[in-house]
């Protein structure tokens, strides 16, 4: 073994053994002629930088210059990305991968390991503020998600929270511009409410046209885009149970007005306010009475 081996060894056992012992810790085999190495590198990057939680890390080994390494894990094609956990190989793949499906793999390991204690007491911290939200403190709550998303970017259901409690202080637009920093195919659940709600309230109409629209249902009660007007409004002002009310008689006369808007517009409602939630809960049992009787 020359010098340089035993060097490139030492290096591995400290940057990816001893490492994986409490991170994830991505290794990518790659060398200088492979076009695809060039192609993967960048998604990696960006996968760890927006999945990683400060727990991922990457070590490149080029197979040329590293041939050691490379026959000691039989590399026989490039790229190849191992993935290592508490000192060894738990998964991995050979050649390219979309960013969804690198982020997916960051993610599924990432779970498996025990928080830090910054990250228990950071996630103290996420309750909190969502019990500030829920006790009706907005701004403290505002000010505790705004916190916690400088320190912690990545976290989507943070800045969901954060968006939310600007809308509880009935800055929508805010709210709007905080969430248009997420992806956009996101599928966390506080992102999907805060998104729902957010829609809902920049699409109401103003409180003050309540009373206009509540004339128009009365006068006509087969008026349905009166009624789902009346519905926003409402929701927008916190009476969530009165709209609800009004999107269930739309839909009870007609399901299918407008392409089932008003369904659509009742599950957009449920969504916003949390699809494990009681009421929730309850109105999709009053949906699904409607719809198959």
């Amino acid at each position: 073994m020359t010098a340089e081996d035993r060097a490139a060894i030492d290096a591995f056992r400290t940057t990816v053994i001893e490492a994986s012992l409490t991170d994830l810790v991505l290794v990518r085999f790659t060398a200088e002629w492979c076009g695809p190495c060039k192609q993967l590198a960048p998604v990696i990057d960006k996968a760890i930088a927006e999945t990683g939680q400060g727990r991922t890390k990457q070590v490149v080994v080029d197979i040329d210059q590293q041939r050691m390494i490379a026959e000691q894990f039989r590399i026989q094609s490039v790229p190849t990305v191992y993935a290592f956990l508490g000192g060894q190989p738990v998964d991995g793949f050979v050649g390219m991968k979309s960013e969804r499906e690198i982020k997916a793999l960051i993610e599924k390991l990432l779970a498996t390991l025990p928080p830090t204690d910054a990250q228990a007491g950071r996630e103290d911290l996420v309750e909190a503020a969502n019990a500030l939200l829920a006790g009706g403190e907005a701004q403290q709550a505002a000010e505790a998600f705004g916190a916690l998303a400088r320190e912690a970017p990545e976290r989507e259901d943070i800045i969901a929270g954060y968006a939310r409690a600007l809308l509880a202080l009935g800055q929508a637009d805010g709210a709007h511009a905080a969430l248009v920093t997420l992806p956009k195919d996101s599928r966390d659940p506080a992102v999907i409410q805060a998104r729902a709600a957010v829609d809902l309230a920049r699409s109401a109409a103003p409180a003050s046209d309540m009373s206009i629209m509540e004339a128009r249902v009365a006068s006509d009660p087969a008026d349905h885009q009166a009624r789902l007007d009346l519905a926003s409004a409402l929701f927008a002002a916190g009476q969530r149970d009165p709209a609800a009310d009004q999107l269930l008689a739309s839909i009870a006369a007609d399901q299918a007005w407008n392409e089932g808007a008003a369904r659509a517009q009742l599950l957009k409602l449920i969504e916003a306010v949390g699809i494990g939630d009681p009421w929730s809960v309850g109105m999709r049992r009053k949906l699904s009475a409607i719809l198959f009787t």
